[in-house]
């Protein structure tokens, strides 16, 4: 490759990425998490069908127009889906998914299921159909509760509305079509008792916190449209939504390639997985107030309180705690040194403020805390200092319950290990000076790391093949359902050409039925003066066949009528103030008979201009008048 090409490739990438942060930051679009592969090759498409020819002119098209968002988004987010779409699954879900789940589960509670990715609804109402067939209608409409998630508006709107034209409908068994669907109009309506069970709401799954409490999410054909870090991170998001034996349904396409230690394989043919269940201490119990009679001893209970506000305010250590609606419910004065916060923060949402981002991520884990009803950790969380400098904290969540069981919030402590860390830091580089000391047994470990390596290196190239054969597979199963939303594109734009060649068929054959109707000679002409229409009067008047004269030069053609004469007639109905004008000429017909001919010279309205001219043969002895 030459030094001009990598410079064109580097400029490319260059200017791909600014278009991915204009959209980012215009729109709140973030494709950057995207398959590289596969978003390139849409927007390029799209560019082609808008006729631009570099990333920067197709930036400058979508700030002047507003709507090249619409047509640009429909392009990357393909929508292909179906009711029981691979229906091999379906089968699998509804014979083995289905019955284990609903055993598992208590009568009396609620069953939530979450389609991400839903794209226009369809598998949201295939859970619906598959829940309702298991449990039956009534009790899966008492129980049921579906959420149906994308980031594309338009198809969520298709889906909140619920009709599907009939050939939407072919995948679904008679049985459950007439059971589940109702005709409406030219479509088919999900019946309103299953309809009100599934809600659709817009949800990046690589931004937004999934929804809680789950015993079953699908997500098909979905996670190959991202990278692999994306992956990683929306599996790390499922895995916190479900609960403990939840099951997790993915295409065909899609593995679970890093997550084996969160979830087992149910059947790796269906690609059906199920959450482990996690083991961890129970989570502390938030006790309710002392009453006085509970200390018979003490004569000063009433300052209990007031003790329990000063320890914590006191302690070394920076405390929030968290109520349950997510709003900050207490901050004690190292907290407030620490993060800078103030008293006036108490009662603000935790999600507006910066503590809630750095140095961890809090909402996620005390939704994470609060799901798992346990204490969770996290360590050596990174926090920048007003001076430069890098601090380090370990963060313990604490969910707090009250007697009765019911989560009342979240204690977060935040314990300083920053000398710990330089510590350590200090520690590895004398143990570094020891080890450079001791040469023999650094021989013998050589040899040993050496055999070590050399079975990481064989398990590593065998994982980095496993690797790039799902990839290849996620690629082709991407290119897959572009071809087949192309060729759906493609259907409709043959189905509206045959409608048009229909309607336009239609039209000539009226006209060319008028035209043979008429009686009198019949001719037209193009603004070059070239025949159009011939009919068959002019045709019976002249003894020139249509076949003969059209595309020909009118004052060109040699039959008997002097056409020279009429020159002037035509080009003065032509002009764009043009009147009708009527000419009689002595000419001679088909049969070599002199008549008298009458010919009205009208200009053509309507398209691109020329001239009709009517001849008819005048009788003996009428005169005209002009």
């Amino acid at each position: 490759m030459t030094e001009d090409e990598e410079s064109g490739i580097e400029r490319d990438d260059k200017e791909f990425n600014e278009l991915l942060m204009f959209i980012r930051d215009s729109r709140g679009f973030d494709f950057t998490r995207y398959r590289r592969s596969t978003l390139t090759r849409r927007i390029r498409k799209r560019m082609l069908d808008a006729g631009v020819s570099s990333y920067i002119d197709y930036r400058d098209r979508l700030e002047a127009n507003a709507e090249e968002y619409n047509s640009l988004f429909n392009t990357i987010l393909i929508n292909v889906t179906s009711f029981f779409r691979d229906a091999e699954v379906w089968e699998f879900v509804q014979r083995e998914v289905i019955p284990e789940l609903v055993a598992a589960i208590s009568p009396a509670e609620e069953i939530r299921v979450w389609s991400a990715g839903c794209s226009s609804g369809e598998e949201a109402y295939t859970l619906a159909m598959v829940f309702a067939e298991a449990l039956g209608l009534d009790e899966a409409v008492e129980r049921v509760k579906i959420y149906g998630t994308d980031i594309d508006e338009e198809a969520l709107r298709d889906a909140r509305a619920g009709l599907y034209p009939a050939r939407a409908l072919e995948p679904v068994p008679v049985v459950l079509r007439e059971k589940y669907f109702e005709p409406n109009g030219a479509q088919y309506a999900v019946r309103p008792e299953l309809r009100k069970r599934v809600i659709f709401g817009r949800h990046d799954i690589t931004r937004d916190a999934g929804i809680s409490r789950l015993h079953l999410l699908a997500c098909r054909n979905t996670l190959m449209y991202f990278n692999v870090e994306a992956q990683a991170q929306i599996i790390e998001r499922f895995h916190f939504a479900l609960r403990d034996g939840g099951f997790l349904l993915l295409g065909k396409a899609e593995m679970l390639l890093a997550a084996g230690d969160r979830f087992d394989t149910f059947a790796i043919r269906q690609r059906v997985f199920r959450r482990r269940h996690a083991a961890g201490p129970v989570p502390p119990r938030m006790t309710s107030p002392a009453r006085h009679d509970q200390y018979p001893g003490s004569g000063d209970a009433r300052r209990a309180a007031p003790l329990r506000d000063l320890a914590l305010e006191a302690m070394p250590s920076p405390v929030i705690v968290v109520a349950a609606d997510g709003t900050v419910a207490l901050l004690n004065a190292e907290a407030r040194s620490q993060f800078a916060l103030t008293a006036r923060d108490i009662g603000r949402p935790l999600s507006d403020l910066e503590i809630s981002r750095r140095p961890a991520d809090l909402r996620s884990l005390i939704d994470r805390a609060s799901a798992e009803r346990r204490a969770i950790r996290v360590g050596s969380a990174e926090q920048p200092a007003p001076d430069g400098q890098v601090r380090y904290f370990d963060v313990l969540v604490q969910p707090l319950s009250w007697d009765d069981g019911t989560i009342g919030g979240t204690a977060v402590t935040f314990v300083d290990t920053t000398d710990a860390a330089r510590l350590r830091s200090e520690l590895s580089q004398v143990r570094a000076e020891l080890e450079t000391t001791n040469e023999e047994l650094q021989s013998t470990n050589e040899e040993l790391e050496t055999t070590n390596e050399e079975l990481q290196s064989s398990i590593e190239e065998l994982e980095t093949t496993n690797e790039e054969l799902q990839s290849t597979n996620e690629e082709l199963e991407t290119t897959n359902e572009e071809l087949q939303s192309t060729n759906e594109e493609l259907e409709t734009i043959n189905e509206e050409l045959r409608m048009r060649t229909g309607e336009l068929d239609e039209v000539r054959a009226f006209l060319e039925g008028v035209m043979a109707s008429i009686a009198a000679a019949v001719v037209v002409l193009d603004t070059d003066l070239r025949v159009r229409v011939w009919n068959s009067g002019a045709e019976d008047m002249w003894g020139l066949r249509a076949s003969e004269v059209i595309g020909r030069s009118f004052f060109g053609l040699d039959f008997g009528l002097p056409t020279s004469m009429l020159r002037a007639a035509v080009s003065g109905c032509m002009t764009p103030d043009g009147q009708p004008a009527h000419v009689e000429l002595v000419a001679v017909n088909r049969r070599g008979r002199t008549i008298t001919c009458g010919i009205s010279c009208s200009p053509l309205r309507g398209t691109r201009g020329g001239a009709v001219l009517l001849m008819r043969e005048r009788p003996a002895g009428e005169r005209g008048e002009r």
